[in-house]
């Protein structure tokens, strides 16, 4: 039995995919490597898929599949997963052993004892290029270290602080069972995996490991701030459906709803980042209307939303105000780690 499946989704990731498997064969036989070849055309990552697959038999699963995006190889690699509990890892990060371990050994004794654990919360490192000191995105103000919990048990979140894809191992059956779907050709949807299963995580576990390595950089990823604005219609996409998903007021328990209302706000704040930031008068007018399709949907969501702490910085009028919405744009750049 495996203990832990890793979807590595790849797209034309042959410059960087081998130190991203590299570190994840570290885990044994006790993880399934499955990476997900998603249509890549320009380069040789499909050879490299199969070569893992032929090199590690029992360990690495090459899978092809027509390009369907992120979330579409996420979704793939979910549905051909065997492992208890299931994480992405994307193509150009990579993980570090010694906290590999750790999370290992955790997973393996909840494994072993039938003691049915969700979540697993663990820290991620932004290894941004060039910077000298790496910031760690971590937890333990808000989540009791090394204790199973429920939601009514979670801390404060700071703001700026979000459990990220980064950041978690789901147990595999609670993702299948909870209808997870990504939309094809769609990027951020790494935010939809984590928001759309929390109502469904009864019990979480906090490791004070830096474990994940969000590698950012290159001028061609998608948290490239110009990037972004050029696919600010997907960034609304993906925030749409975070908001149809529930109705985070008839979630339960209180604190869980606290957060995602918390979540939703940081999505909100960022379309009205990218909106302001592109300075195009098109994008300011896809911010009202999105403000008011929400309004007229959720008129409680809207009121918390739009005049929250984040929702007034971003919304306020005039050039005056746009000046003051870059002292929110600080906090975007926490959790997205604009490049």
């Amino acid at each position: 039995m495996k203990v832990l499946s890793i979807a590595v989704p790849c797209y034309n990731s042959a410059a960087y995919m081998d130190h991203c498997i590299s570190t994840l064969l570290h885990g044994g036989d006790e993880v399934e490597i499955l990476i997900v070849d998603d249509g890549s055309a320009k380069d040789n990552t499909a050879e490299i898929a199969d070569k893992y697959e032929k090199m590690y038999p029992g360990i690495c699963r090459a899978i092809h599949q027509e390009n369907g995006g992120h979330g579409s190889a996420v979704c793939t690699g979910l549905a051909h997963a065997t492992g208890v509990f299931f994480k992405v890892v994307d193509s150009d990060d990579w993980v570090n052993e010694e906290a590999y371990d750790k999370i290992l050994e955790t997973l393996r004794r909840f494994t072993m004892t039938n003691v049915q654990l969700d979540l697993l919360v663990s820290n991620f490192v932004y290894e941004k290029e060039g910077a000298e000191h790496k910031k760690v995105m971590r937890y333990h103000h808000a989540l009791p270290v090394e204790q199973l919990i429920s939601w009514d048990e979670i801390g404060h979140f700071r703001i700026g602080q979000y459990i990220l894809m980064h950041s978690v191992i789901y147990r595999t059956q609670l993702l299948k069972d909870c209808g997870l779907e990504l939309p094809k050709h769609t990027f951020y949807v790494d935010n939809i995996f984590v928001y759309q299963p929390l109502p469904h995580v009864k019990t979480l576990y906090y490791l004070d490991v830096d474990f994940y390595r969000y590698y950012i950089g290159r001028e061609d990823q998608s948290v490239n701030e110009q990037v972004m604005i050029g696919r600010i219609d997907q960034q609304y996409k993906v925030t749409r459906l975070m908001l149809d998903a529930y109705d985070p007021y008839k979630v339960e328990p209180q604190k869980l709803r606290s957060y995602m209302i918390k979540y939703l706000e940081i999505m909100m704040c960022i379309c009205s980042i990218l909106a302001v930031r592109s300075g195009k008068e098109e994008n300011l007018q896809k911010r009202k209307d999105l403000w008011k399709e929400l309004r007229e949907k959720n008129l409680r969501l809207f009121l918390r939303l739009r005049w929250g702490f984040l929702g007034q910085n971003m919304n306020l009028p005039g050039k005056g105000g746009r000046k003051i919405s870059e002292v929110t744009y600080r906090i975007a750049q926490k959790f997205y780690g604009f490049n």
